[in-house]
Parts: structure tokens; C-alpha cells; sequence
């Protein structure tokens, strides 16, 4: 397995998120982004997950709810990854896919677009 930090993934999400259109990053609201070490158990393969509430599917209702959740998974992307420039490529991804469901873009549509 790739040896890396907490701290120099979290910098490579820092940077993926950095490298996001300003005019999309504008859009973004109520959002949170976490770096986690493993995903849950159940899914140990998983190297992104978004929980909220599309923006798709917001309305008048929402209002005072908690932020929106993206956490992006430090062990399997490392372990799934044979150099470092692997892992900033796929920390990219992931990051631009839980981003896309913010916007309340599917999978089926991401898979399409290059970011399964």
C-alpha cells in the first residue's frame, strides 16, 4: 500500500477541491468536505460519499438543516493506487463526483461523463 499521511491526503483534497470552477465553487451551498481515514464497514471500497441534500432538490422548505456532507476515503484510495500521482488523480475524481451530487448529477450520468 501507498504510504501517506492524514495531512498530505487532506492537502491533495485541498487541492482537487482548489482546481473546481470558480463559478461552480460560487454555486456550492451548505456543504462540508471531511477527509476520513476508512469508509464504513459495510463498504470498504468506497472512496467517496455525499450525504444531503441535492440543491436539485431543495426548496422552500430548507432552511437551518445541518451542512450537507462529502467525505472522501484516505485508505482506499491508497491502497488502490500504485503511485502518487495516481492518488491525486483519483482523489480529483472523487472529489468532482461527490461535488456533481451536490448538484444532484447521478451516477448513471457521472459514469457517462468519465467520473465512475
Amino acid at each position: 500500500m501507498l504510504e501517506m499521511t492524514r495531512e498530505q491526503f487532506e492537502e491533495l483534497v485541498a487541492e482537487a477541491l482548489d482546481r473546481i470552477p470558480p463559478e461552480l465553487t460560487r454555486l456550492m451551498d451548505n456543504v462540508a468536505v471531511f477527509v476520513e481515514d476508512e469508509p464504513p464497514a459495510d463498504d470498504p471500497e468506497l472512496l467517496g460519499l455525499y450525504e444531503g441534500t441535492p440543491l436539485t432538490d431543495r426548496g422552500e422548505w430548507y432552511a437551518g438543516v445541518l451542512p450537507d456532507r462529502i467525505t472522501v476515503y484516505r485508505g482506499p484510495t491508497l491502497r488502490m493506487c500504485a503511485s502518487r500521482e495516481e492518488v491525486v488523480a483519483e482523489t480529483e475524481v472523487t472529489v468532482v463526483h461527490e461535488i456533481a451530487h451536490h448538484f444532484g448529477i447521478d451516477d448513471a450520468r457521472l459514469h457517462a461523463l468519465g467520473y465512475g
